[in-house]
Formats: C-alpha cells, structure tokens, sequence
C-alpha cells in the first residue's frame, strides 16, 4: 500500500507566496508518509482576474513555477500532481491551464491540459465564469505509468463528463486524481456527489486536491478535499482552509474488488 495525498489551499494572487504554501503543505504530507501528492487546480495563483494567470505565464519546460515542482519533488522524494499552471500554447493572448505529472527524481513525466473549460453562469449566485476568455482549451487526455499503478489526470469541470473518464479504463486504470476549484455553490451541491460517481464507475481511487476558502479576488471554493476509493466511500475530506487529506491506495484491494465486482467487463458499447 502507499499513501497517497490530496492538498488543500486558498491560493492568492501572489505566486511567490502561493508557492511558499504550497512547499509547506507538501512537506507535511511528506512527512506523514505520503509518497503521492496532488495539488488543487490554480495553486500557484487565483488572479484579482481571469488575465493575471496570462500575465504568469510559462514557456514550456522553463520558468519559476515549472522549476518549483520539480524541486520539491526531489527535495521531499514523492511523486507530484501540480495541479495546474498557466503554460502559453499556440494563442499568445491565452495560456494552457496545464497539469504537470512530476516523478520523485524531479523528471516531469506527463502534462495534461483542461480540456473542458468553465464558461458558465452559477444559478442562483450571480457567479458568472468564462475561462476560454483567457485559457485554450486542451485536446488530448492523460494516464500514465507510476509506481502506484496508471494514473489519469482530469481537472475541475472535467468531472462533469463520465464520457471523458471511460475510455481510459481500457487502459488499466487505478488511479483518477482530479485538481479543483470548485465554487462554494457548485461544489456544496455536486462535488462529492460527482467524486463519488467517477469512483464507483470506474472501479478506481479518486484522488481530489480542491480550492477551499475565501479568495482576494472575492471568490469563494468549497474545499473539501477527499480521496474515494473504488467502492465510493470518502477515505478522509478536509472541509474548509489550508490543510491536506492523506489515505492509503491498496492495489491489491482494487484488483479483488474489480475481480469479485467485475462492471468493467460487463460494458456494452453503443452507437449514438
């Protein structure tokens, strides 16, 4: 078994000091034993607006908040999720909200970019979000090898989609870790709802690192921060403020579940 860990902050528009956050909380995790660690969506800056991330924005391969993971990685030797950070792709006006898969030597070893983006009006709230204003959508999805088991990496508004999370079943996976910012008034109706779902009907871990807290830029997310295992029971959840959520991830109780429970070989594909 290894533990694994889901972060939790209410990351400003500094990214120095984000940063300095973040760095703090992976070493605790660290210190508790976790060997995987997950950072939420945006950690190293929620912008007073949506083109502040532009203003941040790395080449890939190259700059401070790239440089930060790989560091930290290899400082504390766990594998890191860095949730995601502005990487400039082929509009130069808007960046990528990229996710990067960094390994214990430090070595990147995947990046996934947000392919659904947040353009949306919250009912009820007068919260009005349109984050293709400022990022570019991304393409393709992501599992990768580990030694935890394959490893899928989705962000936020993607865990709306089941459609999205399917296909890479076919592809072994244990694993789904989902960096978020849920809005408080989203993520107080579907958050845990929808981890739970992904969990249950892809016989995986989910793995869920949220924004939680009040933001400078007058936002508010809903934290929470859970890991699901496969049967989707919340193995531990950090409601609200900075903090990390830690559970083991059993490979070998996944493999008797999906053998006793075996959805995944029951599907039948249709054609719309």
């Amino acid at each position: 078994m290894t533990i694994c860990a889901a972060i939790q902050m209410a990351s400003g528009p500094q990214v120095s000091a984000n940063l300095l956050e973040a760095e703090k909380l992976i070493a605790e995790a660290a210190k508790a034993g976790a060997k995987l660690v997950a950072l939420p969506e945006n950690f190293a800056i929620m912008g007073m607006n949506e083109f502040d991330k532009v203003k941040v924005g790395e080449h890939d391969g190259t700059g401070p908040i790239q440089d930060f993971l790989s560091n930290v990685a290899k400082k504390y030797g766990v594998w890191v999720v860095g949730g995601t950070i502005p990487i400039f792709g082929d509009n130069p006006n808007k960046v990528r909200a990229a996710c990067l898969v960094i390994n214990d030597q430090g070595q990147r070893v995947a990046r996934y970019d947000k392919v659904h983006l947040f353009d949306v009006s919250v009912p009820d709230s007068g919260e009005e979000y349109r984050e293709s204003d400022s990022i570019e959508a991304g393409i393709d999805s992501c599992v990768v090898d580990t030694p935890f088991g394959k490893l899928a990496v989705a962000v936020c508004y993607d865990l709306r989609f089941p459609e999205f999370f399917r296909p890479n079943t076919r592809r072994d996976l244990d694993i789904i870790v989902i960096p978020s910012a849920f809005t408080a008034k989203t993520g107080a109706a579907h958050w845990e709802v929808l981890l739970r779902a992904r969990a249950i009907e892809n016989l995986s871990y989910v793995i869920a690192p949220n924004q939680g807290g009040f933001h400078k830029n007058g936002r508010q997310t809903f934290g929470h921060s859970m890991i699901v295992d496969p049967w989707g029971v919340v193995l531990d959840c950090y409601k609200t403020g900075a903090g990390f959520v830690s559970s083991d991830i059993d490979k070998v109780r996944l493999e008797k579940t999906r053998a006793s429970f075996p959805v995944l070989e029951h599907r039948r594909y249709f054609c719309e």
